[in-house]
């Protein structure tokens, strides 16, 4: 339903890839008119369509890092993206986990903590 759109391309040479880095699509008055989104003319006060526009590049950039910083072994951001840097997240607890089990979990989850604070991370 735009006029025109124009595009930014991107080569991502860590992978080989191609990403659609932003686009901007110059609507016009299409939608608009369909809607009936008016503005009032400051100078002679008659009611008219507005222009518009419409652009996307936030997600696109997120494609861009994960492609960047992840492989099939995983994703891992630079601390600029992510402060946080790592995450330990316990899992294979079920509902028929027993309590030693839980406790044996928590506790390997705690001493690798303790060993990538040790580490600087």
């Amino acid at each position: 339903g735009g006029d025109f759109t124009t595009t930014t391309e991107a080569f991502i040479s860590a992978s080989g890839r191609g990403i659609q880095g932003a686009t901007s699509h110059h609507l016009g008055q299409n939608f608009s008119k369909m809607f009936e989104i008016v503005f009032e003319d400051p100078e002679t006060k008659n009611k008219q369509y507005c222009y518009q526009n419409s652009w996307g590049l936030t997600t696109r950039t997120i494609g861009v890092m994960v492609m960047v910083h992840g492989d099939n072994k995983g994703l891992v951001l630079p601390p600029q993206v992510a402060s946080i840097q790592v995450i330990i997240m316990p899992v294979g607890i079920t509902a028929k986990s027993s309590d030693q089990d839980k406790a044996n979990l928590t506790d390997a989850c705690k001493t690798l903590e303790a060993e990538l604070k040790e580490g600087g991370v």
